[in-house]
Formats: C-alpha cells, sequence, structure tokens
C-alpha cells in the first residue's frame, strides 16, 4: 500500500485516478475544491478542499502531512485551469489566474511535500501537448499552453536537483482525452481516449515508471488535439 497525492479530483482524470488507486488498496489523499460523494464513501480516500491558488490553504496540506500521512509515495499534479481567448484580449490577470494554478500550485504543493517524498518516490506533472515546444499549437490557448511549457520545464530542473535523493520527477504531456477541459478548448470535439482510459496508463506510470524515467517529459497523444 502506498500513500497517493492527486489533485484535480472533482472530474475527469484525477477523479478516476483517485477510485483506481484507493479500489487498488493505496491510501489516497484527494485534493480539489469539489468533493464528489464517491470519495467520501470510500475508505482509502481522504478528502481535502484545497484552493491551490492560496499559500494561507497550503496550510492545510502540511497539516495533514505532519500528523497523518508521514511520507508520500507518488505526487500526481493533475490540478489545471484553461483559458480560451484570443492573446490580445487576454490581460495579465487572466494569465496570472491560469499561471496560479497550473504553475505556482505545482511548485507550492510540491514545496509542501518535499520533506515527506523520500528515496523511491515519484512526483508526476500532467502537462500537454501544447506545452511541448515544436507541437501543433492552438489560436486561444496562449496562457494555457505556455503555462504547460513552464510546469515542464520546472520538472526537469527538480528532477536534477533532488536526484541525490532518489526522488523521481517525470512530466506527461497528454494530448486530446474525453474529459470536460477538453470540450473547453474544442467545443465538439471528440477525442478517442477516455478519462478513464487515461487514468490507466497514468496509474502504471505513477507505481513503475520512476524505476525507468527521471526529469523526462513522455509525450502521450495519438491525436492532434
Amino acid at each position: 500500500m502506498k500513500n497517493i497525492i492527486i489533485t484535480g479530483t472533482s472530474r475527469g482524470i484525477g477523479y478516476e485516478l483517485a477510485l483506481l488507486f484507493a479500489n487498488a488498496g493505496h491510501n489516497v489523499l484527494a485534493m480539489s475544491r469539489k468533493t464528489p460523494q464517491e470519495f467520501i464513501e470510500n475508505k482509502n480516500i481522504t478528502c481535502l478542499s484545497v484552493d491551490l491558488t492560496d499559500l494561507t490553504e497550503m496550510e492545510k496540506v502540511e497539516n495533514f502531512l505532519s500528523h497523518s500521512l508521514k511520507e508520500v509515495d507518488v505526487l500526481i499534479h493533475n490540478a489545471g485551469s484553461l483559458l480560451l481567448k484570443p492573446f490580445g484580449e487576454t490581460s495579465q490577470e487572466d494569465f496570472e489566474n491560469i499561471y496560479k494554478v497550473n504553475v505556482f500550485g505545482v511548485a507550492n504543493l510540491t514545496r509542501v511535500c518535499l520533506p515527506y517524498l523520500q528515496k523511491g518516490s515519484h512526483v508526476v506533472t500532467i502537462s500537454s501537448m501544447g506545452g511541448i515546444q515544436g507541437s501543433l499549437k492552438f489560436a486561444g490557448l496562449s496562457a494555457y499552453s505556455s503555462s504547460k511549457g513552464a510546469v515542464i520545464t520546472l520538472s526537469e530542473l527538480l528532477a536534477e536537483e533532488y536526484k541525490e535523493r532518489g526522488i523521481a520527477f517525470n512530466v506527461l504531456a497528454l494530448g486530446a482525452v474525453q474529459t470536460e477541459m477538453l470540450q473547453e478548448a474544442f467545443p465538439g470535439y471528440e477525442a478517442p481516449i477516455t478519462a478513464k482510459d487515461m487514468a490507466h496508463y497514468i496509474f502504471d506510470f505513477a507505481l513503475t515508471g520512476n524505476k525507468y524515467y527521471n526529469g523526462k517529459v513522455l509525450q502521450v497523444s495519438s491525436t492532434n488535439p
């Protein structure tokens, strides 16, 4: 049994991931602003309602880790915020709001978890193909895609900084997955991969990928977008 932290668990991939890990017998800390009823009824899931953009809310996580969890085996940064708007209409505040979730939230939660990560721990950041240099880009996603590029570089840097402690940091850059966020970005588009399908892939990678990768970005995409 491993201790797993997952963000963005109220819907989509994060929701399916939390159930997968819990039903496999692992201890899950599910972090999102909303708590699904199915989680409350699952003995292997503990829910924390946390706003990742609020530094004071990180104290909730710190208190839980220090008093209850003690060690973190897997941390999955899945929470994300998306904005579809032409760049010329996108304000600094718009950019800041996206970066607060997609970049600063990842950095702040990782910092809080660092004392509880140990040799063999795996930190997995869910990014996007839109954040990959040289990949196909789409109009209106300047804030979102650039933020997803930022966390790729952050993960590469952390892998180098903490390799002596045996903590692995990797990124999965996802292509099209049938989620509510995909519909926000590409209304009417139907992806060939469901949230549950992708959750199974991430589940396996989170538990075993650190044996083979550190500081790597894996492109998990079968279609464009």
